[in-house]
């Protein structure tokens, strides 16, 4: 596999199911540990945020198969800078300050994981060249080793 699309949208793939695994495993534990009195509850804003920093990765799933060349470029730039500081500020910062932070070592571990993925998105697209783009496009259209052309 050696087209960056593809290539970009696997680690996608794969970073979005590390955030979900990761996700559940943290409500199982919260609601494991609640005693259904008194339980906290995020306030609307705090779904809204979370709801739509996923979506980033889903979305990016897509959009890596589907954008061209410059926008697929920046979208997965941006996407995986943004993922990638948001993951870290919530899950790294805190303690350095000495803020005490919900981060059980289950979600320390996937949240290195997709810190790690993230950064990879990063460096592969920072390092994606628009000849290698021209040439996985024509290899789409043309594929001389099927014996077909398009004219």
């Amino acid at each position: 596999m050696h087209d960056t699309k593809e290539r970009l949208s696997l680690l996608w793939i794969f970073a979005f199911l590390n955030y979900l695994y990761a996700d559940v495993l943290a409500l199982w534990d919260i609601v494991g540990s609640l005693k259904l009195v008194g339980a906290p509850h995020l306030p609307p804003w705090a779904l809204a945020g979370s709801a739509v920093l996923m979506e980033i990765p889903i979305a990016m799933i897509v959009a890596s198969r589907l954008l061209p060349f410059r926008a697929n470029r920046l979208a997965n730039i941006i996407a995986a800078a943004i993922c990638t500081l948001v993951n870290g500020s919530l899950t790294y910062v805190p303690p350095l300050f000495g803020a005490r932070t919900p981060a059980l070592p289950e979600y320390l571990f996937f949240a290195t994981i997709e810190t790690v993925c993230t950064s990879i998105i990063i460096w592969q697209a920072w390092t994606w060249s628009g000849v290698e783009a021209a040439v996985s496009s024509e290899r789409v259209v043309r594929q001389p080793e099927a014996g077909i052309t398009s004219s």
